[in-house]
């Protein structure tokens, strides 16, 4: 859990850029970008936690499929993905908006598997 938070906080800082905007393409409303965002730093995460530990896979060939699969699931292309991320972070408190969400969703989920492993059953 705290590696998405870092993820997303590491894409907030690094990816700050002024160019969104200016490009043809769509730029994803609020609550899409999140799912797509949520998704994409998931497959992040999994590639981070299990397939580089296994050396028979190349984590970054892996990655990259898990992103394709979330493009197409979401019906987005990788370019306006990337072009809406533009635009997000460009727009701070648009981006923070989109961060906060995903943060809450994340405690939730959290708490929900906490919940259900320390419960005591009846």
């Amino acid at each position: 859990m705290k590696k998405i938070v870092v993820t997303i906080i590491l894409f907030s800082l690094f990816g700050c850029t002024n160019k969104a905007g200016k490009d043809s393409g769509v730029v994803l409303s609020k609550e899409k970008m999140q799912a797509v965002l949520w998704d994409y730093i998931s497959a992040d995460v999994y590639t981070d936690q299990f397939v580089k530990k296994d050396s028979s896979k190349n984590a970054f060939f892996e990655n990259a499929q898990l992103q394709n699969k979330i493009f197409a699931i979401h019906k987005v292309t990788r370019a306006d993905f990337y072009k809406s991320f533009e635009y997000y972070n460009s727009n701070n408190a648009l981006m923070l908006t989109i961060l906060d969400s995903m943060t809450a969703k994340a405690e939730r989920e959290r708490s929900k598997v906490m919940e259900k492993h320390f419960s005591k059953p009846k």
